[in-house]
């Protein structure tokens, strides 16, 4: 009777690769991960923007216990050096003098400078005190927090904003609109809280259209960096 089985050398030659049930559970397994890592990022951009939310928040409510209890402008307290031994007088006008990111020097601290020397010397917020040391922070993103006001010669104003601000610099765009939102209109040319675009610093008097319904968004000014002021 003839043999019905192949002989060995007759044999199909077996496939490798991948099956399509192996090949949808690593696009799956690919998949969960770039989702992880943009939910991280997402998470840790979220984290910056309460971050420095809460640092202006806390540096307004620093400057108006500093107002109630003292009945004047931390900075400008023209009273400090009876409050506080080691302390700077301010000019008592009613102005926070200097720019907000202004570096303490002995003997020609500005009043910005003296905002930081008050508050820390009273216990309201936290760092070195000194004549020569009184800095403003650095804020999650990197760049400075402090506090100015009427600096521009043109209007007394920043950004449009009459009287006292506290500012933070190096704001990437997204980020500086997101601080909008969650504490004024989302308009940089309006409200309580204002910014200016890549290259606009914080002496300008004007208004400068960085981010808000009116402004179309170019990829220079998507990929700058913003100064974002919040009045006091």
């Amino acid at each position: 009777m003839k043999s019905l089985q192949m002989s060995k050398g007759s044999l199909p030659a077996r496939q490798s690769g991948f099956t399509l049930v192996e090949i949808a559970i690593v696009l799956v397994i690919i998949g969960l991960l770039l989702g992880g890592v943009l939910k991280g990022q997402s998470l840790i951009e979220n984290a910056k923007i309460k971050n420095l939310t809460n640092d202006m928040k806390g540096i307004s409510t620093a400057y108006y216990t500093y107002l109630d209890r003292y009945k004047a402008l931390p900075g400008d307290d023209n009273l400090a050096a009876t409050r506080f031994t080691g302390a700077d007088n301010g000019g008592g006008n009613g102005a926070i003098t200097g720019l907000f990111n202004a570096t303490a020097a002995t003997g020609a601290a500005a009043e910005s400078n003296n905002f930081w020397q008050h508050t820390r010397m009273a216990g309201l917020l936290n760092g070195t005190a000194t004549a020569a040391a009184a800095n403003p922070s650095t804020h999650a993103l990197g760049g400075v927090i402090g506090v100015q006001s009427d600096i521009s010669a043109a209007g007394n104003s920043t950004y449009g904003i009459m009287g006292p601000v506290v500012c933070a610099s190096n704001i990437p765009w997204g980020i500086a609109q997101a601080i909008d939102l969650q504490l004024d209109d989302g308009n940089s040319d309006t409200g309580n809280v204002r910014a200016g675009a890549i290259g606009v610093v914080a002496t300008a008097a004007a208004v400068s259209g960085a981010y808000g319904p009116a402004v179309t968004a170019t990829a220079a000014i998507e990929a700058g960096v913003h100064t974002v002021c919040m009045k006091l």
